[in-house]
């Protein structure tokens, strides 16, 4: 199954980015591509989060991306393929990516316009400024 994970996401690289839209090959940002992969495998149901503008991050520190996360996938120390990772941009979580073999992630990432394979401890993921960004890793298994 985390192998089924990885190559859905695979499936959706290079489609643009676009804030709140989840068409594979046409736009998707970073947290519907979670919900869709997730759900295209059976993990999780669909479902559509409520409408969220595109810094909301900046303005609140309510953690609306982690809320989500909470309610299907666990914390861990160390991620797996088909794992999560959330990182805290501005004053929450608010940024996620799918391991396929740590470093490695897919994610939709708008600095490149679109879903990419990246290495998840490059510094514009892994830094704020001279700071280390938090970051969290989760789980969909109960292994």
């Amino acid at each position: 199954m985390r192998q089924r994970v990885v190559d859905e996401a695979m499936t959706w690289l290079r489609t643009p980015y676009h804030h709140a839209a989840r068409v594979k090959g046409a736009g998707v940002d970073c947290a519907q591509i979670l919900i869709a992969v997730y759900s295209e495998v059976g993990l999780i149901d669909d479902f559509q989060p409520d409408d969220y503008p595109s810094d909301w991050m900046l303005h609140r520190s309510e953690e609306r991306y982690l809320s989500h996360v909470t309610q299907y996938a666990h914390q861990v120390e160390a991620p797996k393929p088909g794992d999560l990772i959330v990182w805290k941009f501005g004053h929450c979580f608010s940024h996620g990516a799918i391991v396929v073999d740590y470093p490695l992630i897919i994610h939709a990432y708008r600095p490149e316009q679109m879903v990419v394979m990246g290495d998840a401890t490059q510094p514009a993921l892994a830094r704020c400024g001279a700071k280390e960004r938090e970051v969290t890793y989760w789980s969909l298994w109960k292994e």
